[in-house]
């Protein structure tokens, strides 16, 4: 299970999301069955040596500050973890696998699918899920454990785009059919 962007900075905005609720009962199953959960965080050096400022949406990030890697906002939620032993990749970029080491990490622990989680759908659960579908990785969405600024964006990744590539189901989906 990924569970990629649900950090202090960028959870402050989903305060009242049920997706975090979402998030928390697919992350206590997956504990539950001692299934690998990666944590994927955003978070740049100090300075922001790698943001260049050619790239139009990261370059606002580096002007506002508050993105370096010991910044509280960068920190995984409090409502997830991670526990101990559970793993945390930091990504550069909108994709989990941008900078992060994230494809040897899954090669090296021979793991084929994912299920993806986060915040937020038209980012980096829509680019992850493309990286992951081309490197062959065989893939679930928990649609109500993702969340997006848009609902009908959200909706519309989750109806049509998302299914051309990945299982796509809600949470009480994925438990019944686990049953």
């Amino acid at each position: 299970m990924l569970v990629m962007d649900v950090q202090n900075g960028i959870v402050e905005r989903y305060a009242r999301s049920a997706a975090l609720t979402s998030i928390q009962m697919a992350l206590k199953a997956f504990r539950q069955m001692r299934w690998p959960v990666i944590f994927v965080r955003t978070a740049f050096r100090p300075g922001y040596p790698d943001i260049s400022a050619r790239n139009q949406s990261f370059s606002a990030i580096k002007e506002r500050g508050r993105m370096e890697e010991t910044s509280s906002n960068t920190q995984i939620w409090a409502g997830v973890g991670p526990r101990e032993n559970e793993l945390v990749v930091v990504k550069r970029r909108v994709s989990a696998f941008a900078g992060s080491g994230l494809e040897l990490l899954l090669r090296s622990l021979d793991i084929e699918h994912l299920t993806l989680t986060g915040i937020s759908t038209s980012g980096v659960v829509l680019s992850t899920l493309r990286q992951a579908a081309d490197l062959d990785y065989r893939l679930l969405v928990l649609s109500d454990a993702c969340v997006d600024d848009d609902p009908w964006v959200h909706r519309v990744l989750m109806e049509k785009v998302f299914p051309r590539q990945a299982e796509v189901m809600t949470v009480r989906e994925w438990f019944a059919a686990m049953d």
